[in-house]
């Protein structure tokens, strides 16, 4: 009796431990045998790379080569996509093989639209830590941050380094089970941006034809169209100016115009164009942190809206300027800077943050004075203070909307949610953007390409 109860548990074990195999093996999944060597790291910046070790225990090197805010190195996804929609999360064992200490994060990047989530942590020389970014982490108020279906890439970055320090990348994976995630409901997704000319319900890098032959080409600017665009219609614009770059554990922000989607969920892609325009700098490249030239960046904005109000049948009696963070403080430090740009604007619409704060030189009193120049008809403020802003919602002097986004983390991903504060800036602006006797409607061709 004792042998037979044996040999059953023997059968039974037997049976089960080819299921118990297979489901510890795909708890752990590589991320990196699409990666032949390091010339398929694409994105990366301030760094060189080498791969060492044997197949089975492949480590990739990164060597900080500059000294900056930020360095980093990004294995993307394959062409196929990652598939960790039932992974737990996306982990890394990172080594600091530097003589000091250096700070170190890990993200899982996600496409535009969705938060990046991250891992920090400062490695003393020679140590080992395996870093985790959970694939079901949430802002505050229980959004997700990410689908795991956008994931786009896994980023190693160095903070603040130093040249020469160096860290070691070991067993990228996909770890552990997670149910199916589920998709929020009445979430949008921002457009990709495609290479290519302007199209209705297509999202391209976009530039103003030069006023006179031999000009220097400017950097992109990012054109939408909406999906109902009409060649002959006449259409409200957003323009929407990106945050400063910023990488903390709460917020991925890349200081360039193709992550913004303000513009995107104020308008649900339909309706109205969207166009998010870069800070420039003197040599006219994309400013990713502080205001490069603000005289110069202004300028660029105003001959991007021109040409896209000429070409594209854009209202200019019907243009709202938005952003986030220093994009929010933009719309007065930039949008009114002068007596050219300042006219355009029907709308503001700030998102955290605004004109007036101090940021990076916005005093109150500069504030105030630009303030002056503003000849729009209504203001927005998504999650700032009225008692803050209220010595420049007195000088503006027009009426003007607060709402708290309740979404309790520096980021606009709620401009992509169903949530109560988006709807009222979709009501705001569809009120403000609403065709009067007045609004204008240009002959515009059919899209050029650029």
């Amino acid at each position: 009796m004792k042998n037979a109860r044996l040999l059953l548990r023997l059968v039974a074990t037997a049976l089960v431990w080819p299921i118990v195999s297979q489901t510890v093996t795909a708890a752990h999944e590589p991320l990196w045998q699409h990666v032949d060597d390091t010339d398929d790291v694409h994105d990366r910046r301030g760094v060189s790379l080498e791969f060492v070790g044997p197949a089975t225990d492949r480590r990739l090197v990164v060597r900080a080569t500059d000294a900056g805010l930020y360095a980093w190195a990004q294995v993307s996804a394959p062409a196929e996509q990652w598939n960790v929609g039932t992974r737990r999360a996306i982990e890394a064992a990172i080594r600091n093989t530097s003589a000091d200490a250096v700070e170190v994060a890990l993200w899982v990047v996600a496409d535009v639209g969705w938060e990046s989530i991250a891992d920090f942590a400062v490695l003393r020389s020679g140590e080992t830590r395996t870093f985790s970014c959970p694939l079901r982490a949430a802002f505050p108020d229980g959004t997700p941050k990410l689908d795991p279906a956008c994931v786009r890439g896994v980023r190693v970055m160095l903070m603040k380094p130093t040249v020469g320090q160096t860290v070691e990348v070991a067993d990228l994976a996909a770890v552990g089970d997670a149910p199916p995630w589920i998709r929020p409901a009445g979430r949008l997704d921002v457009p990709t941006v495609e290479d290519g000319p302007p199209a209705p319900g297509r999202r391209v890098p976009y530039r103003p034809l030069p006023s006179e032959p031999g000009i220097e080409t400017p950097p992109a600017a990012f054109l939408y169209l909406p999906s109902d665009w009409q060649p002959r219609g006449s259409h409200p614009v957003v323009v929407e100016y990106p945050g400063n770059i910023f990488f903390v554990a709460g917020c991925y922000s890349t200081g360039t115009p193709e992550q913004c989607v303000m513009g995107y969920g104020m308008t649900r892609g339909r309706g109205a164009i969207w166009i998010s325009v870069p800070f420039v700098d003197a040599a006219g490249h994309v400013a990713e942190n502080g205001w490069g030239d603000p005289d110069r960046t202004a300028e660029l904005c105003v001959a991007t809206v021109e040409d896209v109000c000429e070409r594209f049948g854009g209202d200019r009696e019907r243009l709202v300027l938005t952003g986030f963070s220093r994009g929010a403080i933009a719309c007065g430090f930039i949008g009114l800077r002068n007596d050219r740009i300042a006219p355009l604007w029907k709308g503001l619409h700030c998102c955290q943050h605004y004109d007036g704060d101090g940021w990076n030189g916005a005093t109150l009193d500069g504030a105030l004075e630009r303030a002056g120049r503003f000849r729009g008809t209504a203001v927005f403020h998504t999650d700032n203070p009225a008692d803050a802003v209220k010595p420049i919602t007195q000088a503006l002097g027009v009426p003007t909307t607060f709402v708290s986004s309740g979404l309790g983390a520096h980021s606009c991903a709620m401009f992509l949610d169903d949530r109560e504060s988006t709807k009222r800036v979709q009501t705001w602006f569809e009120n403000l953007t609403a065709p009067t006797r007045r609004s204008s409607a240009p002959a515009a061709a059919t899209p050029s390409p650029r």
